[in-house]
């Protein structure tokens, strides 16, 4: 938490939320929230403190203002679909549904988008739309119809095509009717179940069995007491779910478990200023090879580079970083301001664009020589420089590789044997 006091502290209005507050302080809670997402390195969001203390301030007693460090707490920020910093939400009528906050930094604009938010969460209150939050009134919303919807039951039946059959990941809970601790859960799994679908795309479910009815299940799995959460991933043998019961802790879990399902990073070839500039401001590294030329190498030989840095991407890929490449030779200014230039390629650099600041691959261009690298980063070692000149290298607008092998330039040769057919064209146009 050492970076927590330099940002937000104890001495300002702003309220640090944490996995384990979060649910109790925002999701429970009949007030109008805004909450900024941040990361400790990310330059835009040291900028936007001091203006989102002034707000907080401001809005005292009337809309609370919280912050959530998403580089340590990574699957608050997953659940909410946070990619970049700062990314600001606003929890209303449904805190389940947070709308993303698209107006102004500063804190006069920061202010004038909580009232806003708040007039017209008190105007449909009003008219009836929105009652205060349905989950603090029943301690669960248990009671509130069809709120079980999200939680898929399974059978004897159905269990093998919709869970073992399926590529998404699915948590399951083998349960009794007449089992106190099942009934405590229920309200929890089902909440749980509705945040975890949305926020995931649905590609992390939550089921539920009766273990007394469908025994053969419960007798494959082994079931001796209830509830028994058990987590299922294709391909991989079940896994017993070791976590708390609260729906907070459900969805921290599945959250995790959808990052690690997740996608790898997009690897794109730098053609514009603009991808390399989308690519390494929104993440805290970005990671670039310098490929050989494609006449040194053809299409077999780089996409076998190509696709050692898609495996690394996905690697890393709960880090978020960006990955680029380029051909040696297309981004010369970029070459020259990280010191590769003309020969060794292939080579591989990691910018961090605010401090300016990139370390060079020493070892091979390979899953272990790759590997090695990163990890020395991710925990601060390694040597680093600062980028030629301080400031991003001029980049090039090129066309993108085709895929194929290169072919030779071809020198023009001017065949002379095409020329009568200039005979004839006079004689058209006579």
């Amino acid at each position: 938490y050492t970076f927590f006091t330099a940002m937000y502290s104890a001495s300002d209005d702003v309220i640090e939320l944490t996995p384990s507050n979060f649910n109790r302080e925002v999701i429970q809670s009949d007030s109008l929230w805004l909450v900024e997402f941040y990361a400790p390195w990310c330059g835009h969001c040291q900028n936007l403190a001091p203006d989102w203390k002034k707000a907080a301030t401001a809005l005292k007693g009337i809309v609370k203002v919280g912050a959530v460090d998403a580089d340590q707490h990574k699957s608050l920020g997953g659940q909410y679909g946070v990619r970049g910093f700062p990314t600001i939400k606003i929890f209303g009528a449904n805190k389940n549904k947070p709308e993303e906050y698209q107006g102004g930094r500063s804190s006069q604009a920061i202010v004038d988008g909580a009232m806003n938010a708040l007039r017209s969460l008190v105007k449909d209150r009003l008219s009836g739309k929105a009652g205060g939050s349905s989950y603090s009134k029943q301690g669960g919303g248990s009671s509130s119809s069809g709120s079980k919807k999200d939680v898929v039951e399974l059978t004897d039946d159905n269990f093998d095509k919709m869970v073992l059959e399926s590529d998404d990941v699915w948590l399951v809970e083998f349960f009794a009717p007449w089992c106190g601790h099942c009934k405590n859960l229920e309200p929890e799994w089902a909440a749980a179940a509705s945040a975890v679908k949305e926020q995931t795309k649905g590609r992390v479910r939550l089921g539920a069995v009766d273990a007394t009815v469908h025994q053969v299940l419960a007798s494959r799995y082994g079931i001796r007491g209830f509830p028994t959460i058990k987590i299922f991933r294709k391909g991989e043998e079940p896994e017993d779910y070791q976590g708390g019961r609260s729906r907070g802790d459900i969805i921290e879990r599945a959250m995790d478990l959808f990052s690690d399902n997740a996608p790898p990073p997009e690897l794109l070839e730098i053609l514009s200023e603009d991808v390399l500039k989308k690519t390494c401001e929104d993440s805290q590294l970005c990671i670039i090879a310098v490929l050989p030329h494609i006449l040194d190498t053809g299409a077999s030989g780089r996409n076998s580079y190509l696709e050692v840095m898609i495996k690394m991407a996905d690697k890393y890929k709960k880090k978020m970083w960006g990955w680029l490449w380029t051909e040696a030779g297309a981004q010369m200014e970029l070459e020259a301001s990280l010191g590769i230039g003309g020969f060794g390629y292939p080579a591989m650099a990691a910018i961090n664009t605010r401090k300016m600041k990139f370390a060079l691959l020493r070892g091979s261009f390979s899953e272990t020589g790759i590997h090695e690298f990163l990890r020395e980063l991710s925990v601060g070692r390694g040597s680093t420089a600062t980028l030629g000149g301080g400031v991003m290298p001029k980049i090039h607008v090129v066309e993108p590789w085709d895929g194929k092998d290169g072919q030779l330039p071809v020198e023009e040769d001017y065949d002379l044997s095409d020329i009568d057919l200039d005979d004839d064209f006079e004689k058209d146009e006579l």
